[in-house]
């Protein structure tokens, strides 16, 4: 009995050692035993924090973490339903109820800006360098195919001496053979880029001649740099380039992605030009417009990649011709609340300007590419 009240005893005496312990760990966060804001403090009221609007209650799972992904994702989605549709359609009325206040259910600009960025030169990675280097890969192939011909044409000249001399016969046929074979893959090669859904190389071979690119690019490489060049630095990265256009192709994508940031800046002083007599227009608003006005340049360029890789020629000019320039009316009179004539106008001057940005652009992305 004594052994009994012992052991009773002992385990009373530990009932407020595990109640104070118990109250020592820490407990997971939840609504239910947070009194303040994990992210805050603000007291908690309810499920979600009246000043900053977190959640009261703090998830530690891997599961939580892939469903915020998610819920990023169709967050995003949700809005850019709404967001797009209008870039697209209506751009001058997105801009202006962004510019007033109404941005609940639209992208941010530079959300947008930076999303369409990637979605470019993620299009471009895919197919824009192979087109940009079409006519330098045809003329590559259609000088390794006239060294193939050469090599069989010497092989045969060989066998013909072997035959007369009546020494090494085999060894020269077996040689000729796989020359045959070279010069028939190389054509093949040659044929799967400049016309794949042709059959022998007789009917490919007028098609080989060097396009305006290559053509371009090889005048480039072979005329000595100017030393007496009005921008020597800028005539200096074009024969950089010119020697090799695959690799330049690449270091001027991944200079552009990385600077295409720069188009805003240089874009704002033109838009202040236009507007600076007009009363209640703020530099703000010239930033919204010029980052939804290179969201849609973004996307139409993005489109007209498999475009053109289906060789939609045709289509292309029709949309490079008319969608910036219907775009530009629409949402500069949309935005400014313009007439007709104020938009035309300015839609002229909105023209060159951006091609003046442009130019600009290119050239110091292609100096600083190339250095």
């Amino acid at each position: 009995m004594s052994e009994l009240k012992a052991v009773g005893a002992l385990a009373m005496a530990g009932m407020p050692a595990s109640k104070v312990e118990d109250d020592k760990t820490p407990q997971p966060a939840s609504a239910a035993h947070v009194a303040n804001c994990a992210n805050c403090q603000a007291p908690l009221g309810g499920a979600f924090c009246q000043a900053c609007g977190q959640s009261a209650h703090v998830h530690h799972s891997l599961l939580h973490l892939a469903e915020e992904v998610v819920h990023g994702i169709l967050h995003f989605d949700a809005k850019g339903w709404k967001t797009i549709p209008l870039l697209v359609a209506f751009p001058g009325r997105l801009t202006r109820r962004y510019i007033d206040g109404q941005r609940k259910n639209y992208v941010s600009p530079l959300a947008l800006f930076l999303f369409m960025v990637f979605l470019t030169f993620f299009a471009t990675s895919f197919g824009g360098g192979k087109l940009l280097t079409r006519d330098a890969n045809i003329a590559s192939l259609t000088k390794h195919a006239a060294s193939a011909k050469l090599k069989v044409e010497r092989n045969e000249l060989a066998l013909e001496e072997a035959r007369k001399a009546d020494i090494g016969v085999a060894g020269v046929e077996k040689a000729l053979a796989v020359s045959r074979k070279l010069h028939h893959e190389a054509e093949q090669r040659l044929l799967h880029v400049v016309s794949p859904e042709k059959a022998t190389g007789e009917e490919a071979l007028e098609l080989t001649e060097p396009g305006w690119f290559d053509k371009t690019a090889a005048r480039i490489a072979s005329s000595p740099p100017n030393p007496n060049a009005m921008f020597p630095e800028l005539e200096k990265s074009f024969h950089h380039a010119a020697e090799n256009p695959e690799l330049a192709f690449y270091k001027f994508k991944n200079t552009a992605y990385k600077f295409s940031f720069l188009l805003i800046p240089i874009s704002l002083p033109f838009m202040w030009l236009m507007f600076f007599w007009k009363p209640g227009v703020a530099m703000y608003d010239h930033a919204v417009f010029v980052l939804y006005s290179l969201c849609f340049m973004s996307l139409l360029f993005t489109v007209l990649i498999p475009l053109a890789m289906l060789n939609q020629g045709w289509l292309i000019a029709l949309l490079v011709c008319l969608a910036p320039p219907l775009h530009m009316f629409l949402q500069l009179r949309g935005t400014y609340n313009l007439g007709k004539w104020g938009a035309l106008w300015r839609t002229c001057m909105l023209l060159l300007a951006a091609n003046l940005v442009l130019g600009v652009f290119l050239v110091l992305v292609l100096m600083k590419s190339m250095h």
